[in-house]
């Protein structure tokens, strides 16, 4: 007589406590090896600086809640993983990279889209594979809610707008227009919007790449070549009607002299070049491939209570504790990059005779807030210079996480920024230029900044700085702000010898170390 013997008694591996057990250590682990990336998170999404994040990422997460309760997506942290080999590579691929950004690279933004590939990667083995893939684009959605303007901004966003300018410029000369340069188109189109936020396209193209994931997700449909296909023609449509709203603006305002008409039409045109674009997208996605089928079962269709974890993929029980000792190895190779050692506390500067200083320090929570992210020192004083007077702001560091955008800074203090653009005072040397508002006042205040290395007299160009962090060497940088009382003119000669003295100071302070 044989005794049927429970096969969790043969397979204690396999019993239900054990189960989740493991499974439990394997979350435990997961959040150990990205640990880094939560503090980061919680900056983006608390912060008031980063509200436009904050409402895309609420707006995400209904829209997951809703598709979510349409389906039958309910993993279960009682079942063993399955063997879902496209998941598990990008467990691996998506977690080795998040180690590369964070010995290499230290880009926060970078470091959280790995943990949320990975991390989804890590869900499809609790998954059904179907289900799974069909789900992808809301994975990419919730990443698309970090801040990838900004940096898009940083690296293309100006060169974008000038190739917008020149696309204007020669499409206006063909019309007979000759008098309009690219400077003269900038400077125009800036006046009417804020630089460097909706006038290059970049934020368009980031929030239609969050359109068109979502009509992606809700129509159901497949991302094949099709689908990049209708995608990249969709971000043409994008530039394209950018590049329409700025050719308007310029023949209202500039060409025809009607200011007021081209403000009052910026924000129209931009409404409708973007709901246009989307609109066209939507098309193109419904016609790259047909909506797929819904696995989750009807109402009236008797329950299936296996079915969700139908024995489509194997579920061996050496995969949990493998894969617990996986994750626990790649947490040990875990290594932030190591700082560079930099003097810290205060520099000492030596300004020309010419230039009257007064220290102005700054309070602790000014100074705290600037020396957070890796600035070595914060120093700010007041100035009289020949006819000009303000005050100035002295940051060094040697990562350029350490070195914000002073835009940022003016509107914490209230300040509106009304125009920003680049000028070139010599061919190593170029200073960025900022007209500031208030309480719908325009042009009350005038600013001016720079970032300089030792090797690098002066830029404003943000991505110059990230890339030099890349060097295994990094080298002290100097951002130098200049704020003016009242509204003079940043490009008077006195302004730019004031830019090339101060220029000079901190040469000679780089040289020094």
């Amino acid at each position: 007589m044989k005794l049927a013997i429970p096969a969790t008694h043969l397979f204690p591996l396999q019993s239900k406590p054990v189960r989740f057990a493991l499974n439990a250590i394997i979350l435990a682990l997961w959040c150990w090896l990205f640990r880094a990336v939560f503090p980061y998170l919680s900056t983006i999404f608390t912060r008031q600086e980063f509200r436009t994040n904050q409402v895309i990422l609420l707006g995400v997460l209904a829209l997951i809640v809703i598709q979510w309760r349409k389906g039958d997506f309910r993993p279960r942290l009682d079942a063993s993983p399955q063997l879902n080999l496209p998941a598990l590579g990008m467990i691996l691929g998506g977690s080795i990279a998040f180690l590369l950004s964070e010995r290499f690279l230290e880009i926060n933004t970078l470091s959280a889209s790995m943990f949320g590939l990975a991390s989804y990667g890590l869900l499809g083995l609790w998954m059904q594979p179907q289900r799974w893939r069909q789900d992808m684009p809301a994975a990419l959605l919730l990443i698309g809610a970090l801040p990838f303007g900004e940096h898009l901004e940083t690296f293309v966003g100006y060169p974008l707008r000038i190739l917008t300018a020149a696309i204007v410029r020669d499409g206006l000369s063909l019309l007979g227009v000759h008098s309009l340069g690219i400077d003269t188109i900038l400077v125009f189109e800036s006046g009417i919007s804020q630089v460097d936020i909706p006038c290059s396209g970049i934020k368009s193209l980031w929030t239609g790449s969050l359109f068109l994931l979502a009509a992606t997700w809700i129509e159901r449909r497949s991302i094949n070549w099709r689908w990049v296909m209708a995608a990249i023609t969709f971000f043409i449509l994008l530039l394209a009607a950018n590049l329409g709203r700025v050719a308007v603006l310029i023949l209202v305002g500039q060409v025809a002299g009607w200011r007021m008409a081209a403000e009052m039409l910026h924000v129209p045109l931009g409404v409708i070049g973007f709901g246009s674009a989307c609109f066209a997208a939507l098309g193109l996605l419904r016609w790259s491939s047909p909506a797929r089928e819904v696995d989750a079962p009807h109402e009236q269709d008797p329950p299936r209570p296996q079915a969700r974890f139908s024995p489509t993929l194997a579920r061996p029980a050496w995969l949990a504790p493998v894969l617990a000792a996986l994750i626990l190895t790649l947490a040990f190779f875990y290594a932030p990059r190591p700082q560079t050692a930099s003097a810290q506390g205060a520099s000492s500067w030596q300004f020309p005779e010419e230039l009257q200083t007064e220290s102005w320090p700054l309070s602790p929570r000014e100074y705290g807030w600037l020396t957070s992210t890796g600035a070595s020192s914060a120093q700010r004083w007041t100035f009289h210079w020949r006819d000009l007077s303000g005050s100035m702001l002295f940051v060094s560091s040697s990562t350029w996480r350490g070195h914000h955008k002073p835009e940022r800074c003016f509107q914490v203090y209230g300040l509106e920024v009304e125009n920003s653009y680049s000028h070139v005072i010599s061919p190593d040397f170029t200073v960025r230029l900022v007209l500031l508002g208030q309480d719908h006042q325009r042009n009350l205040l005038s600013a001016a900044y720079w970032l300089q290395s030792a090797q690098l007299r002066g830029t404003d160009d943000y991505a110059a700085r990230m890339w030099a962090d890349l060097s295994p060497d990094r080298q002290t940088w100097v951002m130098v702000t200049v704020l003016f009382d009242g509204d003079v003119d940043p490009r008077a000669t006195q302004a730019l010898d004031l830019y090339q003295a101060l220029s000079q100071v901190v040469q000679d302070n780089l040289g020094k170390k």
